[in-house]
């Protein structure tokens, strides 16, 4: 069904949801106990292959290309929802497969949509594991632990930062390796800790080039700002989608919630991606000389992203939930990946400690 081959074992299939047809990645017993896997941008359902063939017998693994990305049907993301059309998305998948609780996992904006997912819907999910997540106040223009703005407007997030070669090659569906900015090499530099190749890495980047790509879509819409860097969010696409300009009160809601399902945290020790010194983040780029005009630490430090998730995460633990944070050595953005014999035992127990 899906444009990319996939690993003996998986079913690839279509499925017609209230709000879109959703192309997911199936692995199990359809009566099995149901694992939603939500994949990261520029990337699709086939980063989950090696991680839902090792799932243990009955559990029954679901990875959707999400909006925007892979072969789901191509809808805009209204980005002022924050991570609610991509919650909406999936909450509306599993009630269409008939599933009313499950676990789920994300990684990166899919950790992201998590956060959405236990704010929205807590009494839907059995366990939640996030692996490598945007901080759960967005990504970009904080500066503290407990996500206080930069500027007002909260410039430094959103669109605007996206690089527009690694947008345009990707639109070009781009394979090559010759430009700084060519997929390929993103994948290879940040992705993962280098020297590390993926067995896969043609088929990880034909998920890389499957994002849909345009003004609206990604790297999606920009507006000027007074305040540096000088660009400020916009309405349109996954980068806006994921501003704390929208994330909102998703934070408050999920320490709130009566319902506080277990939270297994899962990063690389190197991870370059998302990080206190993020290497994708305006305030480091800054601090280190690469974006001229800087304004110091005081206005826009690097956002410290790891710290902002263990704040939130110890605030839920003391607000009655809890949480596991495991750091996985010698490894990048994708530790489940990089480190299986490290992360999937990890996770198996997770899953079963319900």
């Amino acid at each position: 069904m899906g444009s990319i081959p996939n690993l003996s074992g998986l079913v690839s299939t279509m499925i017609e949801t209230p709000r879109l047809k959703m192309h997911v990645l199936l692995r199990g017993p359809s009566d099995g106990v149901p694992v939603l896997l939500i994949h990261g941008n520029a990337s699709s359902s086939t980063f989950w292959e090696e991680t839902m063939l090792a799932l243990p017998e009955g559990f029954c693994a679901i990875a959707p290309d999400l909006r925007g990305y892979g072969d789901t049907e191509d809808k805009l993301i209204d980005a002022t929802r924050g991570c609610m059309d991509w919650v909406d998305d999936l909450l509306g998948l599993m009630d269409s497969m008939g599933y009313a609780r499950f676990h789920v996992a994300g990684h990166s904006l899919g950790g992201s949509v998590v956060w959405a997912l236990l704010a929205a819907a807590p009494e839907r999910i059995y366990t939640a594991t996030v692996i490598a997540p945007g901080s759960p106040f967005g990504f970009g223009g904080t500066k503290d632990i407990r996500g206080t703005p930069c500027a007002p407007d909260f410039a430094g997030s959103g669109a605007g930062l996206v690089n527009p070669e690694f947008a345009r090659l990707i639109a070009e569906g781009y394979r090559g390796s010759e430009f700084q900015a060519a997929p390929r090499n993103v994948m290879n530099s940040f992705y993962w800790k280098p020297p590390f190749r993926h067995p896969r890495e043609e088929a990880l980047l034909s998920g890389v080039l499957s994002e849909k790509i345009g003004p609206d879509k990604y790297p999606g819409d920009a507006v000027p700002s007074p305040h540096w860097p000088g660009v400020a969010p916009g309405k349109w696409g996954p980068a806006n989608a994921i501003s704390p300009k929208y994330v909102g009160d998703s934070v408050e809601k999920m320490l709130s919630a009566p319902i506080k399902p277990p939270i297994l945290w899962v990063r690389g020790s190197d991870d370059q991606i998302v990080g206190d010194m993020s290497l994708f983040d305006m305030g480091t780029l800054g601090k280190l000389g690469v974006v001229p005009g800087w304004p110091g630490d005081e206005v826009h430090p690097p956002q410290p992203m790891v710290g902002q998730t263990r704040y939130v995460l110890e605030q839920y633990a003391a607000n009655g939930g809890s949480f596991r944070e495991e750091v996985i050595p010698d490894s990048g953005h994708s530790p489940h990946m990089e480190k299986p014999q490290i992360f999937d035992p990890l996770f198996h127990a997770h899953l079963r400690s319900v």
